[in-house]
């Protein structure tokens, strides 16, 4: 589901250096979570967090934080919830920061 971009819920949101690395490994997650590519386009399913070294809950707190925030969005397929980065969100931040301040 697309969530709309709050700027302030973004910044909120990324303050949190966990939830920054998570942008990051869904940046390239053929690289951090050893999918191919096709799957890596579908999505990183939520499970995989956890072989970060988070717990399952921790894991979910961060990927809803972000959702919320409008830096991921999501899909369900059965009982997997997949996560992929929301680029046009993304970029929306990235020029409001450079316009704004």
């Amino acid at each position: 589901m697309k969530r709309p971009l709050n700027i302030h819920d973004a910044l909120k949101a990324l303050s949190h250096p966990g939830r920054l690395e998570f942008l990051r490994w869904l940046k390239q997650p053929d690289q951090y979570f050893g999918l191919s590519a096709a799957e890596a386009r579908e999505g990183v399913p939520a499970g995989r967090f956890e072989m970060k070294g988070l717990s399952q809950s921790a894991a979910s707190q961060h990927l809803a934080i972000l959702q919320r925030a409008g830096l991921l969005r999501s899909r369900r397929i059965g009982s997997t919830i997949l996560y992929r980065r929301d680029e046009e969100n993304i970029a929306a931040l990235k020029r409001m920061i450079t316009d704004d301040i």
